[in-house]
């Protein structure tokens, strides 16, 4: 739990730290933070569910969109993480890129 807490934290610091960027990102200050927080509160949720997803699922938000990619055990951990990731507000759609096994 107290690696989630540190892993949120630099998120959240991270997003501040590229709320100036817009120029570069195309969004604004606002969608930078919402997104990473959407990104935390997804990757949150997988570690409730299973500790070991967290360092196997790389999780990416972009304008509400969420990208998740990695390895899962199976395809119901693929589905389960998908149906996770919807469950967090803001969540727009979620492209599913995870792969059963390897």
């Amino acid at each position: 739990m107290r690696y989630v807490l540190r892993s949120l934290s630099v998120v959240v610091l991270v997003a501040f730290a590229l709320a100036g960027c817009q120029a570069m990102t195309g969004k604004t200050a606002g969608e930078t933070v919402d997104d990473a927080s959407i990104t935390a509160a997804v990757k949150t949720k997988l570690a409730q569910e299973k500790v070991s997803t967290l360092t196997r699922i790389d999780v990416d938000t972009n304008r509400g969109t969420v990208y998740l990619n990695g390895n899962v055990e199976d395809t119901a951990m693929k589905t389960r993480a998908a149906d996770l990731a919807r469950q967090v507000r803001g969540v727009r759609e979620v492209v599913n890129n995870l792969k059963v096994g390897g």
